[in-house]
């Protein structure tokens, strides 16, 4: 490992020769016209090649319905020109909510969210044309040990982790086998409002150690869902034969996967044995193997835990702990792991993550990694909330503005741990540098008509 440092480029130049000098794999290119080129999803089109994270702004009313702020926020998205458009985790049942204001899908909150849908597409075409359609895809959640739909914390836990389970009492009830059944029709219920809303996919959030990505991992779990390989990707495998059989081809499945966690065996997926900071993603490569042969055709990659090991997933300049590393062995890391999922599924579409922090460059890279057959669409995230229409730069300017990059800062994720609606503080001051302030003195969240004086 070597030692952590700030982003201080000034030139591809010098990024390039840091590279080269720590020894790391990175691809970069000044090509940056691939960006533009489509992508094809069976028989539907992403316009180009680039795309928006399941990005959570933490901003929806108190029953799960999007609010003044989450439209502004998929307006912005919409405006920016990314072809893929991924609509933040959004619960399966109320119980099952990260945050009082995380968006939830049931009958009920339909028509809002088909709004919100509605407003993507709209905002899109108004910006690029009647012809244009962004991709649509709607991320579908349990948020598992870290749920907590009112005011306190209420975790469901699939398995015993002593690297997470600081404040769980030993004697906490582990979700049922029964429980873990009965979910599995809630999501074939939220997948088939989401067909009916009009999003092109549906995506099963198995990452950053919510529900299903905790599954992933539950060595030590008794029973039909943990133990061995089959039982632990039992939950995600019935989750998609029951949508296939319910919906058919109407809906295209994917989901943002982690595929390394960074937590040592037996708690972590994706970790080699022995050394759990080195990645053995044989098993994750084995499980997207089995979903592609159950027709899913798109995959987004994430690696780390946002609550235990942020810098594994998301590298930063300010952040709660120095990394042990410099940001770019992290970046090679999740690229590389990319790479080899790419390369293990060539026929399938995988998302890549691991830009932002790389501020403009950023483009280089993600056109390096789709040059050189990495990945086939580049995600950003954080850059999202900063830089809303990034892609819109990269398309029509050929390159992105360093005075609109995101500065890896970390705010945005302070102000939801702050419990605050989240966005970029340096960058749309107006908007969340008050909410930002009020989360740090420890003063109650905005409401929304609060809210809608800053908008």
């Amino acid at each position: 490992m070597t030692e952590h440092k700030k982003f201080l480029y000034n030139s591809l130049e010098e990024l390039k020769e840091d590279i080269k000098k720590l020894g790391l794999n990175i691809p970069v290119s000044e090509n940056i016209d691939i960006l533009k080129q489509p992508v094809y999803i069976n028989d539907k089109c992403i316009p180009n090649a680039l795309g928006i994270h399941a990005m959570e702004g933490c901003d929806g009313t108190l029953d799960g319905k999007p609010d003044i702020l989450t439209f502004r926020r998929y307006d912005r998205f919409a405006r920016g020109g990314a072809g893929l458009q991924w609509v933040e985790a959004t619960a399966v049942v109320n119980e099952g909510r990260a945050n009082p204001r995380q968006l939830y899908i049931c009958k009920q909150n339909k028509a809002e969210l088909e709004r919100l849908h509605n407003n993507i597409i709209k905002a899109s075409q108004e910006e690029f044309g009647k012809s244009y359609r962004p991709y649509t895809v709607l991320q579908l959640t349990h948020s598992g040990r870290y749920s907590k739909p009112k005011d306190k914390p209420m975790p469901i836990i699939a398995a015993r982790n002593p690297h997470l389970d600081k404040n769980i009492p030993e004697d906490y009830p582990v979700i049922e086998d029964y429980e873990l059944e009965q979910l599995e029709d809630k999501y074939v219920e939220a997948a088939e409002l989401a067909k009916d809303i009009g999003f092109d996919a549906i995506d099963i959030k198995s990452c950053h150690r919510y529900l299903n990505s905790e599954l992933l991992s539950a060595f030590t779990r008794e029973g039909r869902y943990g133990g061995s390989f089959e039982n632990r990707t039992r939950f995600l495998l019935n989750i998609v034969d029951k949508i296939k059989a319910k919906l058919g081809n109407s809906i295209e499945i994917t989901m943002r996967l982690n595929a390394y966690d960074a937590i040592p065996y037996p708690y972590g997926w994706g970790v080699d044995k022995g050394d759990f900071r080195k990645p053995d993603i044989r098993e994750p490569i084995q499980l997207i193997k089995i979903l592609h042969e159950k027709g899913v055709n798109l995959i987004n990659i994430s690696t780390g835990n946002p609550y235990y090991n942020p810098h594994v997933g998301r590298p930063y300049d300010m952040g709660a702990y120095i990394p042990p590393q410099h940001p770019l062995e992290g970046i090679d890391r999740m690229l590389n792991i990319i790479r080899e999922i790419q390369q293990s599924v060539p026929d399938m579409t995988v998302v890549a993550t691991g830009f932002s922090w790389l501020r403009e460059y950023g483009a280089n890279v993600a056109a390096g990694g789709i040059e050189q057959g990495w990945f086939k669409i580049a995600g950003f995230g954080r850059q999202a909330f900063a830089y809303p229409n990034f892609a819109r730069d990269i398309l029509r300017e050929g390159k992105m503005s360093r005075k609109k990059c995101c500065i890896s800062c970390s705010k945005c994720t302070e102000i939801m741990r702050d419990g605050g609606t989240t966005g970029c503080v340096p960058k749309d001051v107006s908007v969340y540098a008050p909410i930002y302030r009020e989360g740090r003195k420890g003063k109650p969240v905005l409401t929304s008509t609060k809210l809608a004086e800053h908008v």
